[in-house]
């Protein structure tokens, strides 16, 4: 089984990693370290996955899933939970509550205090980072933060419309600098790096950009994009 450190420095005590596809027991579209309940994969597979990744990775516990719609929803955990939680982010104090967040393209990403007292896990695909789903993770905090942006599409893979440019720039015209235009009416986006640029305006210490992208590296990462039919792969933060 495959599974990454962020490239991150974390305070003593805050554990995170994120799953390649590598490694598990899925076949087909979803081979094979599939995380994801909702794509059409053998449900008792899929548990096998999520039950052998936890336990390699030392996980205190199973982690607590979302259900993620792509909004700018956060949830406070204070106890451990097998439910189903709506919401894109995740925040805890907990020590033992694993956040988790599950991607095929869109942005995982991971937060952690300063003085390790909190912890974040937050969804951000284009709808969720221009909808504040980020800042409103941030809120959660008091003093210094950190984050790490996890693999997910890169510039290179990303062609979007004068629409969603637009929606970026309404709201602060620095975001411009993560748009290329690629022909007319159509944009290459740079998604982590509108999460840097929003992430350091609400006052983040420190983004870390994983550099990983989930298109174009067809070995350890799933794609929706790239095929429609797939896996997800997830991203875990804990405080131990």
């Amino acid at each position: 089984m495959s599974y990454l450190h962020p490239n991150w420095h974390l305070a003593r005590g805050i554990k995170a990693i994120t799953s390649t596809r590598v490694g598990g027991f899925s076949t087909g579209d979803f081979a094979s370290l599939n995380l994801g309940m909702h794509v059409n994969d053998d449900p008792h597979v899929v548990q096998q996955n999520r039950d052998h990744l936890a336990q390699l990775s030392q996980m205190p516990a199973a982690p607590v899933w979302m259900n993620q719609t792509h909004s700018t929803k956060v949830v406070e955990l204070h106890e451990q939970t097998t439910e189903i939680i709506e919401a894109d982010a995740l925040v805890t104090s907990v020590p033992g509550v694993v956040c988790s967040v599950m991607t095929a393209d869109c942005l995982p990403v991971l937060f952690a205090s300063a003085d390790g007292t909190k912890v974040a896990s937050a969804h951000a695909g284009w709808r969720g980072l221009v909808g504040g789903i980020l800042e409103n993770t941030l809120q959660h905090f008091s003093g210094p933060v950190s984050a790490w942006v996890g693999p997910a599409i890169s510039l290179a893979a990303f062609e979007v419309g004068d629409e969603v440019k637009q929606q970026f720039v309404s709201v602060n015209s620095a975001d411009a600098i993560a748009f290329h235009q690629h022909k007319p009416g159509k944009w290459m986006a740079d998604l982590p790096l509108l999460a840097k640029l929003r992430l350091q305006r609400a006052g983040c210490v420190n983004v870390e950009l994983s550099g990983l992208c989930t298109y174009t590296d067809t070995e350890r990462f799933f794609s929706y994009r790239r095929h429609s039919s797939t896996g997800r792969q997830s991203s875990f933060i804990w405080i131990e």
